[in-house]
């Protein structure tokens, strides 16, 4: 899916996209578990399945070496899915491990996640989540 630089960014920051989220979709790692998170939002908006993929840790239950079939399960749920908002709820980072709290408009459904991140060789992934819905 085609994004304009001077857009604003899918992750709802306030900033375009060329001074957010795209440089990380161009290759720059996000120096914050909160930029992956943020760029993961954006990504799944754009329907940028590789950069889910290398974004995920090997512990996470959706991780799998047939990356084929995980892009097209990825692709999948972005087509069939409107990212309306994101909002940060909540954000701590430790040393090797963080976690965020984010509320998602997808759809016309919220869904409320703390997602646990890990660093892997100085580079934040996102290892899982626990879904904050009643």
């Amino acid at each position: 899916m085609k994004h304009s630089p001077n857009a604003p960014c899918p992750c709802h920051s306030g900033k375009k996209y060329k001074k957010c989220c795209q440089p990380y979709h161009r290759g720059s790692f996000p120096s914050t578990a909160l930029k992956v998170m943020r760029s993961r939002y954006s990504a799944y908006a754009l329907h940028l399945a590789d950069y889910i993929i290398h974004t995920t840790h090997p512990n996470n239950p959706d991780f799998t070496e047939d990356t084929s079939q995980w892009r097209d399960s990825i692709l999948e749920f972005c087509h069939t899915t409107r990212f309306i908002g994101l909002k940060i709820l909540d954000f701590t980072e430790e040393k090797e491990e963080a976690f965020v709290t984010f509320e998602a408009t997808l759809s016309g459904s919220i869904l409320r996640e703390k997602s646990r991140f890990l660093k892997v060789q100085g580079k934040w992934l996102y290892e899982s989540g626990i879904n904050q819905n009643n």
